[in-house]
C-alpha cells in the first residue's frame, strides 16, 4: 500500500539545461551522500530529520534546503511522515553562466546556510516546476528560474572565492583526485595507504571528518555520478554499471535506486524521450 502512494516525477528542460522532480509519499530514508551539483528545493508537505556537513535540521513544509556541491547530507522520516518534496538540480557551468546574467561576473557562489525556515523563496521552486512540468514557454520557464536564483543569491550565497571553505589536507585531496581519476578500478584500502603515510585507522576517521564521507562512500559517489552521465547519453544500464566502476547490475541498480530514488532504467526515460518526460515506476 505505501509503494502505491509514492510518486516519483523527473524532469530534464533543454531550454534551460536544468533537472527538477518530485517526491510524494516518500517514506525512504537517504544514506549519507553528496552531488556534483546544487540543490534548490523545498519541503512541501510531511516532517524530516536531516543531517548536513555535521550539523541537525527539523524540517517541515515551506522549509527551504539548498545543497552546494560536495555538500554531504542524509535525512530520514520523522514518525513515519511521508515525504512531498521538490527540488532542482543545477550543474556548476549552468550556475555560473546564470551567475554572470545575474551579477555580470561568472563565477561559482557558494550557499552560506543549508536550511531556511519558511522562507519565501520556496514558493519560487513550485514556480519554476510547474512552468517546466506544464511546457510553458521558454520565456516564462527562463524568468522564473531567473527569479528564483536571484533571491537565492542574494540572500543565501557568497561568491566561491569569498566563502569560508573548509578543504581537506594535501594527503586527503591527493586520495580524492585518485579515485576521480581511477574510479572504475577495483580500487582498496591498500591502494589508498601506499599514497599517505598513515594507518588504516587513521585514513577511514580522518578522511571521513575532512571529506564527510567515507573513502569508500565517497568512491561510489564518483562512479554514480560517471553512471548518470553514460545514461544520459543513451549507453545501456548494464554498460553503465561496468564502465563506472559497479560490480555487478544488481549492486548497480539497488545503490541508484537508494541514493537517486529512481532505478537506472527510469532515470535513463527521463532523457531519451520528449519533450519532458517523465520517470513513471517500472512494473
Amino acid at each position: 500500500m505505501m509503494q502505491e502512494q509514492e510518486q516519483r516525477r523527473v524532469y530534464y528542460d533543454r531550454d534551460l539545461n536544468i533537472e527538477i522532480y518530485n517526491l510524494s509519499g516518500i517514506v525512504q530514508k537517504f544514506p549519507n551522500h553528496f552531488h556534483e551539483y546544487y540543490v534548490i528545493g523545498f519541503v512541501e508537505g510531511g516532517n524530516r530529520h536531516l543531517w548536513c556537513k555535521g550539523r541537525e535540521y527539523d524540517l517541515s513544509a515551506g522549509d527551504l534546503i539548498l545543497f552546494n556541491p560536495r555538500d554531504n547530507h542524509y535525512c530520514a522520516p520523522v514518525n513515519g511522515e511521508l515525504l512531498d518534496y521538490r527540488a532542482v538540480n543545477i550543474e556548476p557551468g549552468v550556475m555560473r553562466a546564470m551567475v554572470k546574467e545575474i551579477t555580470g561576473k561568472a563565477y561559482a557562489p557558494r550557499f552560506t546556510v543549508n536550511v531556511v525556515y519558511k522562507s519565501d523563496a520556496a514558493q519560487l521552486v513550485g514556480v519554476l516546476y510547474q512552468a517546466i512540468v506544464s511546457n510553458a514557454p521558454k520565456m516564462e520557464k527562463e524568468e522564473a528560474f531567473f527569479f528564483l536564483l536571484e533571491q537565492v543569491l542574494q540572500e543565501y550565497a557568497s561568491p566561491f572565492d569569498e566563502a569560508e571553505i573548509s578543504v581537506p589536507n594535501q594527503q586527503i585531496q591527493t586520495l580524492c583526485t585518485y579515485m576521480e581519476n581511477h574510479f572504475a578500478e577495483n580500487i582498496t584500502l591498500d591502494d589508498l595507504l601506499k599514497m599517505a603515510d598513515f594507518g588504516k585507522s587513521y585514513l577511514l576517521r580522518t578522511f571521513t571528518k575532512q571529506v564527510g564521507v567515507s573513502p569508500y562512500r565517497y568512491l561510489q559517489t564518483i562512479r554514480l555520478d560517471k553512471a548518470k552521465k553514460l545514461l544520459e547519453q543513451g549507453v545501456a544500464p548494464v554498460d553503465a554499471a561496468n564502465m563506472s566502476g559497479f560490480a555487478d547490475q544488481s549492486h548497480f541498480t539497488n545503490f541508484f535506486k537508494t541514493f537517486i530514488g529512481l532505478t537506472p532504467k527510469q532515470y535513463q526515460k527521463i532523457f531519451t524521450k520528449a519533450p519532458l518526460p517523465a520517470a513513471p515506476a517500472e512494473e
